[in-house]
């Protein structure tokens, strides 16, 4: 009989158990964030910052795989177009101050995760939840204001369905050494409707919906839109590099 390696047989038995992951478990429902009312704000741009998204064209962005994005654009704002897939910035960034505001759907349909979901990815891997967490019961670290599956928001900071809301994010990217290995985990703070909920945290490595995270090597990239079927709605988006 022929022997196998001790690397062949730990790749095989790797394999085996990543087979038998399910979503279910890296779902985090404990604790809750407690639920409390944001005030109002409006946040116009500093003069440093790059517009994204003015309301009146989606000239800063494509689709997935090159071309012109496909979402719908009304009163100001541009919406998801179920179906045509996420979006993403041309231009690439590493460190940043981002602003974004979101409405999630005024007439609830579906519920936990989906109602109303959408998400912020920071340079193309990294998920910044966006989902109707009003009244709706979900995953700690899958409701709004989370790093999906990663980092459970202070508090829960959303507004009712059909309302605006904002991010501001600090982001600092991750680092990595010539080889490709991790030097330094990526970093954010995040403001939700003018509320902490992420303070200086530091992420685990790449959004998965199955299975841990973990980094592998890159630079500069660009913010993805996720299309997750619900008709999530996005304006007044600008980022300046830091």
């Amino acid at each position: 009989m022929r022997k196998i390696t001790f690397t062949a047989a730990l790749a095989l038995v790797t394999f085996m158990v990543q087979a038998q992951d399910k979503p279910e478990d890296t779902e985090v429902w404990k604790p809750v964030p407690k639920v409390i009312q944001p005030g109002t704000s409006t946040n116009t741009a500093p003069s440093d910052a790059i517009i994204l998204f003015d309301g009146k064209n989606l000239n800063h962005w494509e689709s997935e795989k090159g071309g012109p994005a496909q979402w719908t654009i009304s009163g100001g704002a541009m919406t998801v177009k179920k179906g045509t897939g996420v979006i993403k910035s041309k231009e690439k960034f590493e460190d940043f101050q981002l602003h974004i505001e979101f409405r999630t759907p005024e007439k609830v349909v579906g519920e936990g995760q989906g109602r109303g979901n959408s998400g912020i990815f920071m340079q193309s891997y990294y998920e910044l939840q966006v989902l109707d967490n009003y009244n709706n019961v979900t995953y700690s670290n899958g409701q709004a204001g989370s790093f999906y599956k990663q980092r459970i928001p202070l508090v829960n900071a959303c507004k009712k369905p059909g309302e605006w809301q904002t991010y501001d994010v600090i982001w600092t990217a991750p680092r990595f050494n010539e080889d490709g290995s991790l030097k330094s985990p990526a970093r954010a703070t995040v403001l939700q409707n003018g509320v902490l909920v992420q303070n200086n945290v530091s992420l685990d490595g790449e959004t998965l919906y199955i299975g841990k995270p973990s980094y592998k090597a890159h630079g500069a990239m660009p913010f993805i839109l996720q299309d997750h079927g619900n008709p999530v709605s996005y304006r007044n988006i600008w980022v300046r590099r830091l």
